[in-house]
């Protein structure tokens, strides 16, 4: 347990000072910053070499979170996110409180309520939504474990955690679903 506090500790000094992590989520290694510091998300597109025009996913560590970056969530989201056996990412219209940069051009926003016990620690203790992207140059295939992490993705990030680096176990991109403002559901990636 004492890495895991360690990699929490300096990870916070990192996201707090507007630098980038390279962490493990519930699905694949992700490259991470403050949601709502726009240089910092510039950073991840650099570093990425990723067109801003593409959006980010964000990580909150509760689905009550969600009140505060999503305006008009469906009333019964809580119960609806509860129900997912696997991680999802749910395309949100309305995004409020973070940086334009995260947000899509039609004021969408890609969120994805962590189930991994190290995240919603992070989270939790940073007070604020974390962005959550691929470590990988875009265009290159997702790393699955560290050990996948390309050398320039490791070179520029600003802290490595280092808690489950040695985890070799089979891991995926979340599923992807979208909630309309009427309220239907439709699933962009399976």
């Amino acid at each position: 347990m004492e890495i895991f506090e360690e990699d929490i500790t300096a990870a916070l000094a990192v996201l707090r000072n507007g630098g980038l992590i390279l962490y493990p989520t519930d699905t694949i290694w992700g490259i991470g910053c403050d949601a709502t510091d726009e240089k910092a998300v510039k950073k991840v597109f650099s570093l990425k070499q990723r067109s801003e025009s593409k959006s980010l996913v964000i990580l909150l560590a509760d689905a009550k979170d969600l009140l505060h970056y999503v305006a008009n969530p469906r009333p019964d989201i809580i119960d609806i996110l509860s129900g997912f056996e696997r991680p999802t990412t749910v395309i949100y219209e309305g995004a409020l409180g973070l940086a334009p940069n995260v947000i899509s051009e039609d004021g969408s926003v890609a969120i994805r309520i962590v189930q991994d016990t190290f995240c919603r620690h992070l989270i939790k203790r940073l007070r604020k939504p974390l962005v959550s992207t691929s470590a990988n140059i875009s265009g290159q295939p997702s790393p699955a474990n560290f050990s996948q992490v390309s050398e320039p993705i490791r070179a520029g990030a600003d802290y490595v955690v280092k808690y489950r680096q040695d985890d070799e176990s089979p891991h995926a991109a979340s599923r992807i679903i979208r909630i309309a403002a009427d309220g239907t559901i439709s699933v962009i990636r399976d």
